[in-house]
């Protein structure tokens, strides 16, 4: 081991007081970047290596917990070890201080985004950096495939669902769930397919807490709603924001396998469905969301804040949209508070749930159809002016009009992706090359 690598902590140190966690978490918010593998990776080397606050074998196992619930793992787990060092608030410390970062900085990129979308200049480079997350995406799909797929009944079930989502155009809710429903059925009867490791026998457990979980579910379920419920009340179930929160509301009970994964369903509702943004608006969004700290799934407040403030009354598209993003971002995050505060005290239990194993080991290999399918669906709107659906029975398929490659783009996301898959380059510095090389095509190469 390298001199200046700190041992993992065997045993944990004494807790730190609340302040001091309240400054190691406000530390972590502001440089969280890398998506869920880079801020994990950060929380392991502050709170496991260097303060030894959780031991490797609590760490993991709650990160293992965090992986069955919807949302972003990564703030989970902020939750769960703010919860395990100070309670109930020590877990709202870490967890909101592990969003506000990024939540204030892409907000502030939205508005910026807003007013100067149809500016040459910011749409020059968008397409480099259009271009450059479609090389991104492409990287999370083999990490998450070389991870996920070790069997050949994971690699079927990812293949699957791919073609439910391309070809037969299924909700994505649907497809995870017939994904889990499966995986439970093969761990019962069948768990090799799954590459299943034997359950060990549990000992004595703790009673069951369920007391503390109702509590925490009744508590959480009215902050959660409380603002739909204003809305409701003052602006009628009709208005935008009344159907930005019941989406990213639903969106985040279904949220299993991180940002990439539930991007197609946002995108095919938020672009299809509701037609707030464009699909080229949709990719600008996932690229501010990369480059700011915190959950990729912080895009969802792009999102929300463009479809208020393209639908202001009875407010103005400003005030619109800064009551969208809020409302997204409360509707978004505060169930992974409501998650973690009432299943937490089950944890042990769950890692001798074969069933539940196996669902969502079903779950995270039907993912990586859904992450593939995202990718195609980036591919054809960032390399393609036009595109257009072919219908053929039930089969319904995204087909491109070939002259209308931009060659531009092609050739960003072919040098993004030799640089971010071949070269292993950070994703920031291949992200600023690719704007960079965006204004300078579109400049010398008016389309």
């Amino acid at each position: 081991m390298p001199d200046n690598v700190p041992p993992v902590a065997a045993t944990a140190s004494p807790v730190p007081d609340f302040p001091e966690l309240v400054r190691v978490f406000a530390r972590i918010g502001c440089l969280s970047f890398g998506g869920p593998v880079g801020q994990i990776a950060l929380m392991h080397r502050e709170l496991v290596e260097e303060r030894g606050w959780v031991t490797e074998d609590q760490y993991l196992h709650a990160l293992n917990f965090c992986h069955l619930l919807p949302g972003p793992e990564a703030q989970q787990l902020a939750i769960w070890i703010g919860n395990k060092l100070h309670g109930i608030r020590g877990g709202m410390a870490a967890g909101l201080l592990f969003v506000i970062p990024g939540a204030a900085v892409i907000l502030a990129l939205s508005i910026l985004y807003g007013f100067a979308a149809k500016l040459t200049w910011f749409a020059a480079l968008f397409l480099g950096i259009k271009a450059a997350v479609l090389a991104i995406v492409v990287q999370a799909l083999m990490r998450v495939a070389g991870r996920a797929l070790n069997t050949g009944f994971k690699r079927a079930l990812a293949g699957i669902a791919f073609l439910c989502l391309f070809l037969f155009n299924l909700p994505f809710p649907l497809v995870v769930l017939g994904a889990g429903l499966i995986g439970t059925i093969a761990a019962a009867k069948v768990p090799h397919l799954l590459a299943l490791k034997p359950v060990a026998p549990a000992g004595e457990l703790a009673p069951r807490p369920w007391r503390h979980s109702l509590n925490a579910v009744a508590i959480g379920s009215a902050a959660w709603a409380a603002p739909m419920i204003a809305v409701f009340a003052l602006l009628g179930p009709d208005h935008v924001l009344w159907q930005v929160g019941v989406f990213f509301s639903k969106l985040a009970v279904v949220t299993f396998g991180g940002a990439y994964a539930v991007l197609a369903y946002m995108a095919q509702q938020a672009v299809q469905g509701f037609g707030w943004l464009s699909p080229g608006e949709m990719a600008d969004g996932l690229g501010l969301a990369e480059t700011t700290p915190g959950p990729l799934i912080m895009v969802t407040q792009f999102v929300g804040y463009l479809a208020a403030f393209r639908d202001p009354a009875p407010f103005t598209p400003i005030i619109a949209g800064l009551l969208g993003a809020a409302l997204t971002t409360w509707v978004t995050f505060a169930p992974c508070f409501l998650w973690i505060f009432a299943f937490a005290p089950w944890i042990e239990r769950l890692e001798h749930a074969p069933r539940l194993k196996g669902a969502l080991a079903a779950v995270t290999a039907s993912i990586v159809g859904v992450i593939a399918n995202l990718s195609v669906w980036f591919a054809l709107h960032v390399l393609f002016t036009r595109v257009a659906p072919a219908t053929v029975g039930p089969v319904q398929i995204a087909l491109p009009n070939l002259t209308s490659l931009d060659w531009r783009a092609a050739l960003i996301a072919g040098v993004a992706a030799w640089l971010v898959i071949g070269r292993k380059w950070n994703v920031m510095a291949v992200l600023a090359l690719a704007a960079g090389a965006g204004l300078v095509l579109c400049q010398a190469f008016p389309a």
